[in-house]
């Protein structure tokens, strides 16, 4: 009988202990539930990508800050020809192409030969500190999503356009 009691005992602990545990929220004190982004074409708000970027790009953020922690999802749209140098980011970023093709390559120096063509529709996802090229055909718009803060880190420190020219 004795055995019984200790069963049921602890049984009723660890559904209790279950119970309380299910009911804990689920985000931190204070922290608001997710809002609902629809966006429509018309409704992005286009400007000048930052001096992280060479020259002649736009971008439009869709949901959070790439230079703060969390998550994000931007839009950046190149002009035809446009080349992004070698470079890497501290981050995992996804990349979906929207429109044209993006020509996509891995490695130290800027090959064109060696680029990979993503047309629209198709997905890459560079792992934190991969080096990576990019250039445009066409205009061409893609969307870049991770988890900040975002930042780009150029292989040849000469080829970053935040750099003054001497």
């Amino acid at each position: 009988m004795r055995r019984f009691r200790l069963s049921i005992l602890v049984v009723a602990l660890l559904v209790g202990f279950s119970l309380n545990f299910a009911q804990k929220p689920k985000t931190k004190p204070g922290a608001m539930p997710g809002q609902h982004i629809i966006l429509t074409p018309d409704q992005l708000k286009w400007g000048p990508a930052p001096p992280g970027l060479p020259p002649g790009s736009e971008m439009a953020v869709l949901r959070g800050n790439p230079s703060k922690a969390g998550p994000f999802t931007l839009r950046a749209k190149f002009p035809d020809g446009y080349k992004v140098p070698p470079h890497w980011h501290p981050i995992d970023e996804s990349v979906s192409v929207v429109q044209g093709t993006l020509m996509l390559g891995m490695g130290n120096k800027f090959d064109e030969a060696a680029a990979k063509e993503l047309p629209a529709g198709s997905y890459a996802l560079m792992p934190k500190n991969t080096r990576h090229f990019a250039m445009a055909k066409g205009e061409t718009i893609i969307d870049v999503s991770g988890t900040g803060p975002f930042s780009i880190i150029y292989v040849n420190p000469g080829d970053d356009p935040r750099r003054a020219p001497k």
